[in-house]
């Protein structure tokens, strides 16, 4: 029973993370980092599976093995938030959704600040680590 739990709410947040690769207001990698934990409670064959496709890789692979991201990756995420964010706080006239997003953009900028950040590597390095970690 825990098994199929995991199942499914692995499969519901790779689902919200892919579509947080198109929509930035949702976050793609708290989703997806969620359905790697559920895979890997769940099965051994959906958690390999999830670790060789194209969202894991280029979402997860990095911030799992080197504990960060890079500076490209962070302005990637943070730069399209911020401007729907800033759009509505210029657009609504709302003080309180005015000061919701102020929060949002200040929690959001100090927790991509703490994640360190790493140097880029080249992409041959990049596929072999990723192809060693899926074969352990």
């Amino acid at each position: 029973m825990k098994r199929v739990f995991y199942m499914i709410i692995g499969m519901l947040s790779l689902a919200l993370g892919a579509v947080g690769c198109v929509l930035p207001i949702l976050p793609t990698v708290p989703f997806l980092l969620v359905s790697s934990y559920c895979f890997l409670h769940s099965s051994e064959k959906l958690s390999a599976w999830f670790q060789k496709t194209k969202l894991y890789q280029k979402h997860l692979h990095r911030f799992k093995t080197q504990k960060g991201l890079t500076l490209k990756a962070k302005l990637y995420i943070l730069i399209p938030v911020y401007i729907i964010l800033i759009s509505l706080f210029i657009l609504k006239d709302i003080l309180a959704m005015r000061i919701a997003i102020v929060v949002l953009l200040l929690l959001k900028t100090i927790v991509f600040i703490k994640i360190k950040t790493i140097k880029e590597i080249d992409r041959k390095n990049d596929q072999q680590e990723i192809d060693s970690a899926v074969r352990e």
